[in-house]
């Protein structure tokens, strides 16, 4: 049995082979910044993730990687690979992505 994919991004995701995922909803992060350092460096910490539906068998959500790291417990969501070497990108935007990663 395959899965099903949900994006829940605001933007369409298309894979290499063609495959297109539009937006479903919209999950989001709340962050909460520390002030900056000497070196300029501040960190980051992750609150309430909003707009995420509950889980369901055989199906992956597709969200931000800010979503996919700080929604702790849940083994259903997954970002698009844009770091992976086979990422497609056309003057300097992605075009399309080969999969998606876990956190």
């Amino acid at each position: 049995m395959s899965v099903k994919f949900k994006n829940f991004t605001p933007h369409t995701i298309v894979l290499n082979d063609g495959r297109t995922f539009l937006s479903e909803g919209l999950a989001r992060v709340s962050a909460t910044h520390s002030a900056f350092d000497a070196d300029g460096v501040a960190s980051v910490e992750f609150g309430e993730v909003t707009g995420l539906p509950t889980q369901e068998p055989d199906v992956l959500l597709i969200v931000s990687a800010m979503v996919v790291a700080a929604a702790k417990g849940r083994n259903d969501l997954v970002g698009p690979a844009t770091g992976h070497p086979d990422t497609v990108r056309k003057d300097g935007q992605i075009v399309s992505v080969p999969g998606f990663i876990r956190a």
